[in-house]
């Protein structure tokens, strides 16, 4: 089964580059930046459970150590490297340009061809990037971020995220920034209750900001309205099986019974399993496939609508999403039953 995992065709559409960090190239962009940090203080970063410190903390301080654009290359090539290993063969992979621009020093468009580069020289994978507007940056830095994408936008910037802690900040504070980047043709999606935020906060971002689709999304399940629209509608959820935030706050011995993505596939919702931060997390494309049957009771045919599920939701062409459909099906067919 290990192997099933590993080798059935996958997309991933949830992940940070600054969460996807090794733990030598953090080591090397301290020591470059001569941050006083600790080596053991580093290596605390990737200790998976109960962690002294949390993974915000690791992306804040990752920014005040890149320096040049050659970091966010080499970040972004060894990123690359790592979930083709896994089988994924496309990869749209989120950056915040407003840390890089204000805490790192560079300027949007020499970071993201920095990204770009190391997208286009990447052998076996597809990869395209999202600029995320930070969400506990002002409004008036979204709309900013969102000018600086327009203005230099690569071929390989697919659309506009949001992250960051959710606290106090609703999808509706950064209306606006959406709908800038509606008008230039981007598509948009936006993380909603990854931290037990209210239900709110999946239908705003629905119907407010407009999103194609939903980043972890689990409170939706508090309000069965919202969720029988989300099944209506088709919306997938980029769904995190490693989430830290329902690994803190719920009982070990319950954990896989009561969290949120074995109910939500109850529920008849699309989802679709990520990695967000693989380095910190602790977690490879492989072991997220892995966690959605061994620990949320997912069977084959559910497993082989998630991959579609990704699919659909990939921001692709149409005839590329056809033809990844067929493709891919028998794939995922043929290592079924090699494993029956």
């Amino acid at each position: 089964m290990q192997d099933f995992y590993r080798q059935l065709p996958k997309v991933e559409l949830h992940c940070h580059l600054l969460g996807t960090v090794r733990p030598a190239t953090f080591i090397d962009l301290a020591r470059e930046a001569n941050a006083p940090i600790p080596q053991k203080e580093i290596e605390a970063f990737y200790i998976r459970g109960e962690k002294p410190v949390g993974v915000l903390r690791a992306l804040r301080m990752l920014d005040e150590m890149i320096r040049r654009p050659e970091h966010l290359h080499r970040m972004t090539a060894e990123y690359l490297q790592d979930p083709a290993a896994h089988g994924v063969r496309y990869a749209e992979i989120f950056w915040n340009p407003t840390g890089t621009a204000r805490v790192s020093g560079i300027p949007y468009a020499k970071a993201q061809d920095a990204i770009a580069r190391a997208m286009r020289e990447a052998k076996g994978i597809i990869g395209r990037l999202i600029p995320a507007i930070d969400r506990e940056a002002t409004p008036a830095e979204a709309m900013e971020m969102v000018g600086w994408v327009i203005a230099a936008r690569a071929p390989e910037v697919v659309g506009l995220g949001i992250d960051y802690s959710e606290i106090d900040r609703p999808p509706e504070m950064f209306a606006d920034a959406y709908r800038m980047a509606a008008q230039a043709g981007l598509r948009r999606t936006a993380h909603a209750c990854e931290f037990g935020c209210p239900w709110t906060h999946v239908r705003d971002a629905i119907e407010v900001l407009g999103v194609d689709r939903i980043d972890h999304g689990y409170t939706v399940l508090d309000n069965p309205d919202l969720t029988r629209r989300c099944v209506a509608r088709g919306i997938v959820f980029t769904v995190v099986p490693s989430n830290s935030y329902y690994l803190r706050t719920l009982p070990k011995e319950r954990w896989a019974a009561d969290h949120p993505i074995r109910h939500m596939r109850m529920a008849g919702l699309r989802v679709h399993p990520n990695t967000d931060d693989p380095t910190f997390h602790n977690v490879t494309p492989t072991l997220a496939w892995q966690m959605m049957a061994r620990d949320f009771g997912y069977s084959m045919d559910d497993l082989r609508a998630c991959m579609l599920n990704g699919v659909d939701a990939a921001w692709i062409d149409e005839a590329t999403r056809q033809r990844w459909r067929r493709e891919w099906s028998a794939e995922f067919d043929q290592l079924r039953r090699s494993v029956q």
